[in-house]
């Protein structure tokens, strides 16, 4: 078994001079606290605090990150253990899905994914062998063991990764008890809600009544026109702020925004009531309710976030057979100049609104985004994301957008995972890419060391809190 060692200069660039650099900015930041303002951790792991599962139901089934790779070499998701929407039989022992997992762990060379997952079995887990066919048993079972130590409980594991705070992310209609739980707890670990209401915007979909139920139920109160419908949605920002949220979570194809007039808008509402809503009224609902958003934000102050430029579950296959978020989301081209003007010009101005703004879409960084955030004082620009939140992707983010921009408007970094033990994973990278991107700067003499060194700790750290009023 070879052995798995992580160099300490990784991700630091080539040239012996500008890699000291690198090094000495990555040693001011390395141990600054956690601040993860957005992701997709369940409360329930820290609310319950119960051992996690063994490794395979740990780190491959839920991840699409691991399984969309494997697929994409034609090892079938019923393979790997993923659950079909049917009930139809999958692998279910854990020992063979990790073998085959591991017999094609080559895959995982050069990309993100393999960076975290090495990280995380050296430095979370302690193992000290690469994962690969013939190691798969002995790592498994190392893994395992540390699992079920009381160690490696969910709460102790937050505490000695150093997360100051996790924000997760969670439906509008969602009762957070597991927030209630953390919080009548006697744990001080900092856990906060994210309120999303993407699927109460999504009128043709045919559970979206069964939902409009659901908030009915959450808000005791009955919505029978658009009117409200908006003074459901206000409650319910209430309830989240009270809970701690700081910030809303919206994910839309395209950032088209305008302004309907209350009737247009309660016209379509009903249609959707009736079932009668098509995709274009659903197109122009979707539009007007980012911009009711913005609105209640400059009202509320929870930090707006937008995520456009994924079409979702692009195989239709794999959803019908297994669901949603199976690895089949695909970036497409955006334009954001045109579609978000009806939004900033209402809003942008605003000095107690912020709008966190994300992208797939790279070749709009330097054309629409920096120049945007480098006018709007509403507008920070959210780290590189899903697929650029890798070495090369981070990098070309702020070559892209930091001469236009400065690193200032942008909202420093989120780890935007699932995956809670790849967490301090993420983050070390994050800040190994940027002490790679400004040690560069230095050795040009655009900026000096005494620079370099604040900019460091503010991307590592500084930004991430005050973009989400986490002070």
């Amino acid at each position: 078994m070879e052995p798995l060692h992580l160099h300490e200069d990784r991700y630091f660039p080539a040239t012996p001079s500008v890699r000291k650099i690198a090094r000495d900015l990555y040693e001011q930041t390395k141990d600054l606290p956690i601040v993860s303002p957005h992701g997709h951790v369940e409360p329930r792991i820290l609310a319950t605090n119960e051992s996690f599962p063994e490794p395979t139901s740990l780190i491959i089934i839920p991840d699409h990150y691991v399984f969309r790779l494997l697929y994409s070499q034609g090892i079938p998701l019923e393979k790997l253990g993923i659950p079909t929407r049917d009930g139809t039989p999958v692998e279910e022992d854990p020992r063979v899905i990790w073998q085959r997992f591991a017999d094609h762990y080559y895959l995982f060379r050069g990309t993100p994914t393999g960076t975290w997952l090495d990280h995380e079995m050296a430095e979370v887990f302690g193992v000290q062998h690469k994962l690969d066919g013939d190691s798969a048993m002995h790592v498994y079972k190392q893994i395992n063991k540390q699992l079920e130590s009381p160690d490696f409980r969910p709460r102790q594991l937050f505490d000695d990764f150093g997360v100051e705070v996790l924000c997760t992310t969670d439906a509008a209609t969602d009762s957070l008890e597991h927030h209630q739980k953390i919080r009548n707890s006697d744990w001080g670990g900092t856990v906060l809600p994210t309120f999303r209401p993407d699927a109460l915007f999504d009128i043709t979909d045919p559970d979206w009544p069964d939902r409009i139920d659901d908030l009915c139920e959450r808000c005791g109160m009955t919505v029978d026109d658009y009117g409200d419908f908006i003074d459901a949605l206000e409650d319910r920002r209430a309830f989240f702020k009270s809970m701690g949220a700081v910030a809303t979570d919206h994910a839309v194809l395209r950032p088209w925004t305008q302004r309907l007039s209350e009737a247009k808008a309660n016209r379509i509402f009903q249609a959707a009531l009736r079932g009668d809503a098509d995709e274009e009224d659903k197109r122009h609902f979707q539009a007007h309710m980012l911009m009711e958003m913005a609105r209640m934000s400059t009202e509320d102050g929870l930090v707006m976030q937008l995520h456009p430029g994924a079409y979702r579950d692009h195989n239709r296959y794999i959803c019908e057979r297994f669901g949603t978020d199976k690895g089949g989301d695909i970036p497409i081209r955006n334009e954001f100049t045109e579609n978000l003007k009806a939004l900033l010009n209402a809003y942008g101005n605003e000095p107690d609104f912020t709008l966190v703004l994300f992208t797939l879409d790279e070749s709009a960084y330097a054309r629409e985004l920096a120049p945007l955030a480098g006018h709007y004082p509403c507008l920070q620009l959210g780290p590189a994301w899903w697929f650029h939140d890798s070495i090369e992707g981070m990098l070309r983010y702020r070559r892209r957008t930091t001469e236009t921009a400065g690193i200032y408007n942008t909202a420093g970094f989120n780890d935007d995972t699932r995956a809670f033990c790849s967490i301090p994973a993420r983050h070390d990278l994050s800040r190994r890419v940027d002490a790679n991107y400004l040690s560069k700067l230095v050795s040009r003499h655009v900026i000096d060391m005494s620079d370099a060194r604040e900019m460091a700790r503010t991307l590592a750290y500084d930004l991430a809190k005050e973009t989400y009023n986490l002070e």
